[in-house]
């Protein structure tokens, strides 16, 4: 059994897990949401304390957290965290863990979208790896100073968001597990397939990409070696 670096007591493999938001307004509606800032639903805020408790019972706790800037994944976390009885946790809140942003489809109703560009166009632009969605006529313009000097993208593939969520993974998030600290990380379902991409050190084509799946507030765990390699993964659900 390997310990953690620097004298932690804890030793490996230790756990990270993945949480998607509960289901949001948007959710319901079957509509593209993205970066929009989309509330929970009452049933969204029944997934987050349904998570909380299947994490209790199977004994997980948490050293930090970390979550995207959007309501409905932080109102997740805070969730979480009051139900588990964890509200003093340090949380590391970053927009590199939104949602890929979906361009011009935000907002539309995705049997609407594939009515107007084909079922399997649609598809491919959600479950794709390499293929961006239509893009704004322009960036848009940030809502608030959560996005002071972030370049505000109009749209983005998979890959594009893989390659923002690899990078808060790598700078943030590694350096706490190779102490031996156990995170819980909040986010959505495709910034949530790209860090599983990650993690998993997963083909730089994203191959096999197309059929993963995290459904909506339910915990996925991964145990990790010292290296960071994924040793297992299952759901709680």
């Amino acid at each position: 059994m390997t310990v953690a670096a620097d004298g932690d007591h804890r030793p490996f493999p230790l756990s990270l897990v993945l949480l998607r938001h509960g289901r949001s307004e948007w959710n319901l509606q079957n509509r593209f949401t993205g970066w929009e800032d989309i509330p929970l639903s009452p049933l969204g805020e029944e997934d987050a304390r349904r998570a909380a408790e299947h994490m209790k019972r199977a004994g997980l706790t948490f050293d930090f957290a970390a979550c995207s800037l959007l309501k409905r994944a932080i109102a997740t976390l805070w969730t979480a965290q009051r139900e588990m009885d964890l509200m003093w946790l340090p949380a590391l809140m970053d927009w590199r863990l939104n949602e890929r942003h979906y361009g011009a489809l935000q907002g539309q109703n995705k049997n609407d979208a594939a009515g107007r560009f084909g079922a399997e166009q649609v598809r491919e632009w959600r479950r794709g790896y390499s293929a961006r969605p239509p893009l704004l006529a322009s960036p848009a313009a940030p809502p608030d100073h959560r996005y002071d000097g972030v370049d505000i993208p109009a749209g983005e593939s998979l890959a594009d968001a893989r390659a923002r969520v690899g990078a808060f993974y790598d700078e943030k998030i590694t350096p706490r597990l190779r102490a031996g600290l156990r995170g819980l990380i909040v986010a959505h379902g495709n910034s949530l397939r790209a860090l599983t991409m990650r993690i998993e050190n997963a083909d730089a084509e994203g191959k096999g990409i197309e059929s993963m799946e995290i459904p909506t507030g339910v915990p996925l765990v991964y145990e990790l070696d010292a290296d960071l390699r994924a040793v297992s993964r299952r759901f709680l659900d």
